[in-house]
């Protein structure tokens, strides 16, 4: 397959783009390189895929790039770009929220349009669920996100269901339920958590720590995204990992693997569900998705990443993510 996938020098898409590339398919990675954190990081992340020469890097905006032109060909596109991060969404930041996550996202189906590929995947989020009233949640839960960004991820979403239904474009949403692997963001909780392990600055921890995600390892998402994409099904689907672990859980498995961590204690952040859980009974169905790393595995990778002589310690941006 030709595949075609934005926000490729992110930590999800940079996995995709390998994953994608180990299996025989052409792949164009499409990145602006924000300054969200180090834009340097990002390239870094692109280091295994700009080494095939079956892989193409392309510095654009999707908002002022010829996106009919960068599409044309693709037999897949995956969308993963975006304004990640729930604390920051608070406030003036949000036309940031709103230009990268609902006005590219309905360019980037506009062009589809144009030159339709055997599927489009968006990468949509968990945070749309905000707090479900049922756990593990299913698609059909009535979505009620607590957070500017899950409200940007949940119009992503209802466009690409719009243009699905509307013009038979063949769309798949994926809510991804809080991803994590060597690579994550420098400000979301297990880069932190082990940075603070390992002698950087002291772990934040927002409320009591009895708050749960539904960890999600990144190689268990990307193979699923592939898998949507050469799939029959269209619509939405959850990506979770199927076994819910508390901030306190989370924490101890940390101190396992690395040692003490240092915590500073803060009030809850808005915005910041206190549970998450995937029903994934629907992609297990569709496109034969079963995680296959847990929490213990996963962090262990990422420990070893973190100690390797080539990690650079990255520092997290004021703002970070609760989880």
């Amino acid at each position: 397959m030709r595949a075609v996938v934005t926000g490729a020098a992110g930590f999800i898409g940079s996995h995709l783009c390998e994953h994608l590339l180990a299996a025989g398919d052409e792949v164009v990675g499409v990145d602006c390189l924000t300054d969200t954190y180090d834009p340097a990081v990002k390239r870094r992340n692109l280091r295994t895929a700009l080494s095939s020469p079956h892989f193409t890097f392309r510095h654009a905006d999707l908002l002022r790039t010829d996106a009919v032109a960068l599409l044309a060909g693709a037999d897949a596109v995956y969308h993963l770009a975006g304004q990640p991060g729930v604390r920051l969404s608070w406030g003036e930041d949000f036309a940031l929220y709103t230009d990268r996550n609902v006005l590219a996202t309905q360019r980037l189906l506009e062009a589809a349009r144009a030159h339709p590929p055997a599927k489009f995947v968006y990468a949509s989020s968990s945070s749309v669920y905000g707090e479900a009233l049922r756990r593990p949640t299913p698609e059909s839960a009535y979505p009620r996100p607590v957070s500017p960004y899950g409200v940007t991820k949940l119009a992503g979403e209802q466009l690409c269901e719009l243009y699905r239904t509307a013009h038979g474009l063949p769309t798949v949403a994926l809510r991804l339920f809080t991803v994590y692997g060597p690579r994550q963001r420098p400000d979301m909780a297990f880069a932190r958590l082990l940075a603070a392990a390992s002698g950087g600055p002291a772990f934040p921890l927002y409320g009591d720590g009895g708050q749960s995600r539904d960890f999600t390892y990144v190689t268990d998402v990307v193979s699923a995204m592939r898998a949507a994409a050469r799939s029959s099904f269209t619509g939405v689907a959850n990506l979770g990992g199927a076994d819910p672990v508390s901030m306190q859980q989370a924490v101890a498995v940390v101190e396992r693997l690395v040692g003490p961590v240092l915590l500073t204690r803060h009030p809850a952040s808005a915005g910041d569900a206190r549970h998450t859980g995937a029903d994934i009974r629907r992609a297990r169905a569709a496109f034969g998705f079963r995680p296959s790393v847990g929490l213990h595995k996963g962090l262990a990778e990422m420990a070893a990443e973190h100690a390797s002589p080539d990690h650079h310690h990255r520092m997290a941006p004021t703002g970070g993510e609760p989880w």
